[in-house]
């Protein structure tokens, strides 16, 4: 069954999966490469304040949890003896800074992915030129330099014309290390440049089909016995031999793929069509995949092209195999793995991205069975998340109405944990602020709510509530009444409580079409369900 994990990923290997279950890793870590080297080395403990390290947000910081995973990397037999010396090392000359954090949090998941991954697997790790020299270092101890297969580099933009005093920073790197020599590797080819079409695959025939003339001549001393003879009174040529025996040369020449120059002396080639050609086989720079395009972009802020993903996922896996990502984001590699007829696990520490994935998979495979694991599936479940992770539950449900998370720019609590955009009938767009309360709250927390609503102009709000409601609170929110959408007739309560109890019991708040909030992704046909064509249809 295809499953997808809410949690920190590092618990979810060690407890859900097993030793050598999976075929393909695909790992797309976040860390912020806007910050300077300046302050990732900058020792923070103690000095100011450190960045929050929100689901794994844009930045790790060293705190207690690191100081706990860089005790289990120097304790653990799992951990290969010269990994451990190198974060030793690394430990000397970084200190407790952002990238050591960085680097220790990456490395201990990095010998969990190693062990979940068969003797036949791979794993491919995204990254950019901020730490990848570091990644690589790490990637060569825990899987062995001799199982490193390429440095990828990814152009994934054209240019970047903000930038002063250096060049444009256009490509990622992806590294590939294979498990072991047996890994699973299916060659595949891109398209020619059109410089060498040109150059090359200059004739066209009278079916109009292209093609290029190639010599089928060879270097003396490869010549057999069957491979020196004259054909139809042309020659070889100097210390040169033909390739193909002579009945070879007479199936070609009855096929018609022989052309003949009119100045005799060897002038036979081979006419090779580009219609029959596969390519070029897979180099290491990959410039054909182009950034997300406009129908899938779904506003994530890392989101990747279903095309670059389907690539890893068809050169290092074969159909049934099992793709794991880790952070999974948006899930653009499972979107991939289920297209491709692959099982695949998605695992990420935020219920927006969850949230996100879910609503990705049932827009674009409509009846897609999965399993979801460490999601609540009750109010108890829900209160132990508000207890003991405040700004998962806060995120967690926030996107049970589709909402976007909402964090202030500018710091401090702005009344607002989450957003919903709608169009009325007339064309204008509005707003609905919610607000979430994991704990107690209080009928001025109402009134609150609704003085944001009106600061920020929005007719709608929904308060989400752990707890129920006093009668109190909900005789406030309906004194606001209701808001008739323009253009139309319907009418929404202007601010609704709605409680965990509620989402539970399969109600919903009553509210406009949002379906614009969380982009809607396109329907995706799976390759098995494909039809083959009929012979003698288009």
């Amino acid at each position: 069954m295809n499953e997808l994990f809410y949690g920190d990923n590092l618990d979810v290997l060690r407890k859900h999966i097993p030793d050598e279950s999976v075929d393909l890793i695909y790992l797309d870590p976040p860390f912020n490469s806007a910050r300077a080297y300046n302050i990732i080395f900058k020792d923070k403990t103690g000095k100011q304040a450190a960045s929050q390290i929100e689901a794994f947000g844009d930045t790790w910081t060293w705190t207690d949890e690191t100081t706990h995973a860089y005790a289990d990397l120097m304790q653990s037999p799992l951990v290969p003896p010269q990994l451990k010396m190198t974060m030793e090392a690394f430990k000397s000359f970084m200190r407790l800074s952002d990238l050591m954090a960085y680097l220790t949090m990456m490395a201990i998941r990095l010998v969990e992915l190693r062990r979940v991954l068969k003797e036949s697997g791979s794993l491919y790790l995204h990254c950019d030129p901020t730490a990848s020299h570091y990644l690589k270092i790490i990637l060569d101890q825990v899987f062995g330099q001799d199982n490193f297969r390429n440095e990828i580099i990814w152009k994934r933009t054209s240019s970047h014309g903000n930038v002063q005093k250096k060049c444009g920073a256009i490509h990622d790197t992806i590294f590939f290390y294979a498990k072991s020599k047996g890994s699973v590797w299916n060659q595949l080819y891109t398209n020619y440049d059109e410089s060498y079409l040109k150059d090359f695959y200059k004739y066209t025939d009278e079916n109009g089909r292209r093609y290029r003339l190639g010599d089928i001549t060879a270097p003396m001393q490869r010549a057999s016995k069957g491979q020196i003879y004259e054909w139809k009174g042309y020659k070889p040529g100097p210390n040169r031999c033909w390739v193909y025996a002579i009945d070879e040369m007479e199936r070609l020449d009855q096929a018609g793929r022989l052309n003949y120059s009119k100045d005799g002396g060897g002038g036979v080639q081979y006419i090779r069509y580009l219609d029959e050609m596969q390519g070029v086989k897979l180099q290491d720079i990959w410039t054909d995949i182009r950034p997300v395009p406009s129908n899938e972009a779904l506003g994530y802020p890392t989101q990747k092209p279903l095309a670059l993903l389907e690539r890893v996922i068809q050169a290092s896996s074969n159909e049934g195999a099992v793709v794991l990502d880790p952070f999974c984001g948006c899930g653009t590699a499972v979107v991939a793995a289920e297209k491709l007829g692959r099982k695949w696990i998605g695992i990420d520490i935020t219920y927006y991205a969850i949230g996100l994935v879910k609503k990705r998979l049932e827009d674009q495979y409509p009846g897609i069975r999965y399993a979801e694991t460490g999601v609540p599936r009750s109010v108890e479940d829900a209160a132990h998340l508000a207890k003991t992770k405040p700004f998962q539950f806060e995120s967690w449900a926030v996107s049970l109405i589709e909402a976007q998370p909402f964090k202030s720019s500018g710091g401090g609590d702005t009344g607002i944990d989450g957003l919903l955009f709608f169009k009325d009938y007339e064309g204008n767009h509005h707003r609905i602020i919610v607000e979430v309360k994991g704990g107690g709250y209080q009928p001025k927390d109402v009134r609150n709510l609704k003085q944001v609503m009106d600061r920020d102009s929005a007719p709608l709000g929904v308060l989400i509530a752990l707890e129920e409601p006093t009668k109190g609170m909900r005789s406030i929110a309906a004194e606001f009444g209701f808001w008739k959408l323009p253009g139309g007739q319907a009418e929404y309560p202007v601010l609704q409580i709605f409680t965990m109890q509620d989402f539970f019991d399969g109600k919903r708040p009553k509210l406009p079409d949002t379906s614009g909030t969380l982009k809607d992704a396109k329907r995706i046909i799976r390759e098995r369900e494909k039809q083959p064509k009929l012979p003698g249809l288009e």
